[in-house]
């Protein structure tokens, strides 16, 4: 009696978890099988809206647009941020799978005789001079000098820059050169104009402060994923674009992205 007991309990426990089991697969499909998992090369930048990698933890609309590429193809995104001057070595040696943000007309000679897979653009950025609300319609000729970070390069000035006629102020920090611009100690700030609006609206406070004169020379170009190994991947990614073009829309709208 003993024995038979034990034998149906063991055989109640057994149909018990194997049902249990079950059940959870079922319900979370991905639990039964590994996930594919990619390295995403991203740069190691506060970028913000766009992106930053803050504390190792990669944030902002990019992320947000990738997850839930992501999450829709049942596949992982493991996100490696990188000093930008490393990022495209360790990119187009193979050491991450995708890079992101990227553009065909980026580090050319770099990327020569390299067969690379882009995706359509993710969202469109325009890098501009921010000038004080007073002084929009000046023309570029009023322009004596430009704030700017340290390593990056205003490349519709370099004309200007070069003859003498532009003076550039480097600083290390985005809302730093923006206090510039506040102060009148530049005559304009060169950057990226969804960052600057972001650091002026909740980092300084004083949204409109500086504003972004579209007549004077910018560059407006777009966001891109790419890849070296997985053209496949990039193609269902465009898919995605398209298809959840609202959502995207939603999202650039939650980071105030133009």
């Amino acid at each position: 009696m003993r024995c038979s007991l034990r034998s149906w309990l063991h055989s109640w426990l057994h149909g018990w978890l194997r049902g249990f089991f079950a059940l959870c697969l079922a319900l979370s499909p991905t639990l039964g099988q590994a996930q594919d998992t990619y390295v995403v090369g991203v740069e190691d930048l506060d970028y913000y809206p766009h992106y930053r990698a803050k504390g190792g933890d990669y944030q902002g609309f990019a992320r947000d647009v990738l997850d839930l590429f992501a999450a829709q193809q049942g596949i992982r995104f493991d996100y490696k941020p990188l000093p930008i001057s490393r990022l495209y070595p360790a990119f187009l040696e193979g050491q991450v799978d995708f890079k992101y943000p990227d553009n065909p007309n980026w580090q050319q000679d770099a990327k020569a005789g390299k067969s690379i897979s882009y995706s359509a653009s993710v969202v469109q950025a325009i890098d501009g001079v921010m000038v004080l609300p007073s002084k929009v319609g000046a023309g570029a000729d009023s322009l004596k000098s430009l704030g700017t970070v340290r390593g990056f390069t205003a490349w519709d000035y370099l004309d200007r820059i070069k003859a003498g006629s532009l003076k550039v102020q480097e600083v290390t920090a985005f809302d730093a050169s923006l206090q510039q611009g506040i102060n009148g100690r530049v005559d304009g700030v060169y950057m990226n104009v969804d960052v600057a609006r972001y650091l002026l609206r909740e980092n300084i406070q004083q949204p409109d402060a500086l504003v972004f004169d579209a007549g004077l020379p910018h560059t407006q170009g777009s966001y891109q994923l790419a890849s070296l190994k997985h053209a496949a991947l990039i193609e269902q990614f465009n898919a995605f674009l398209a298809a959840q073009a609202e959502q995207i829309a939603a999202l650039k709208a939650k980071y105030q992205l133009q």
